[in-house]
């Protein structure tokens, strides 16, 4: 087969059968719609709440912004190739979603890190949380996070542009990913998949590693609460973001835990499905149902466009 360091391709998607490709579109519109809907909710939400101008909420709102752009990465090209049957896609395409799919993806892992830290200063620390988390550092920490999603995005992507590939060639995915572009790669790729593996590891163990710290200490704070009643108060701020970091991690874990040029299947591309669509749909929803101070404002918003109606 032929190399080319600017090859084109062609997304292969979700099935083959041309017969699925009409409910698949219907059922990830919808999804699509839903996320996108329920992103631009919260947001709306925490912007015009004077109440909820506070850390934990300037972080979800991050978050929310984070995802809204996460499924409008990959969602687009995925529905118009499902509409169309045609999912090729320009070498430079590629890399630009991969760009950007990288940065949303390690941001919405940073700010899971970042969101364990606040709730640990809350709960463990409450009389001094107002000095810790401070609006400047709340804004460090999130143009902190930015920018290392960016840089180490930048370098992923610099890295794959840099290697020649099979022309002409299917990727089993409805996105384009590291791990089957290496897969379609006529270059050695083995120092690269090494580096781009190391990086991934420090940066996911780094959060792993600061979420379970944060929530020991916040455990055992609780634990020595001496109401059951004092207990349940100060899990209910937590309840919400674990449940969101159990989503996240345990369909990341299932696609990348395992070398980049291993053969790719189709569980792989079922948990891509889950973390990049719907986990980032189902987060606001998670964080509204669950917290009356959303809700609450969530309720004026729609009673006032009620109203205006």
């Amino acid at each position: 087969m032929n190399c080319s360091k600017t090859p084109g391709f062609i997304l292969l998607g979700l099935s083959s059968d041309p017969e699925k490709w009409q409910p698949l579109f219907n059922i990830f519109l919808c999804l699509y719609l839903l996320g996108l809907l329920g992103n631009l909710l919260l947001l709306l939400a925490i912007g015009t709440d004077v109440h909820l101008h506070t850390p934990m909420y300037f972080f979800l709102s991050q978050l929310s912004l984070v995802d809204l752009c996460f499924i409008t990465t990959t969602a687009p090209k995925m529905l118009e190739a499902l509409w169309t049957g045609d999912g090729s896609i320009s070498f430079s395409g590629c890399l630009t979603q991969f760009y950007f799919f990288a940065v949303f993806a390690d941001m919405d892992n940073l700010l899971l890190a970042v969101m364990a830290i606040d709730r640990y200063a809350a709960i463990c620390h409450p009389l001094f949380y107002p000095f810790l988390m401070t609006p400047c550092r709340c804004e460090v920490l999130a143009s902190g996070s930015w920018g290392i999603a960016h840089c180490v995005s930048l370098f992923y992507t610099l890295l794959l542009s840099q290697f020649y590939y099979h022309t002409n060639q299917g990727i089993p995915h409805f996105f384009c990913d590291s791990r089957p572009l290496l897969l379609l790669s006529c270059s050695d790729t083995h120092l690269s998949e090494g580096l781009m593996m190391a990086l991934s590891g420090v940066l996911g163990m780094s959060s792993v590693l600061c979420l379970v710290s944060s929530y020991g200490c916040i455990f055992y704070a609780v634990a020595r609460v001496p109401s059951a009643q004092g207990k349940r108060k100060s899990l209910a701020t937590c309840s919400s973001h674990l449940s969101v970091v159990l989503l996240f991690y345990s369909t990341v874990f299932a696609t990348y835990l395992k070398p980049p040029s291993t053969s790719h299947s189709s569980a792989e591309v079922v948990a891509a499905v889950m973390y990049t669509l719907v986990t980032p749909t189902l987060n606001p929803f998670i964080y509204s149902l669950r917290n009356k101070d959303v809700k609450s404002s969530l309720r004026k918003i729609l009673n006032m466009d009620k109203f205006q109606g």
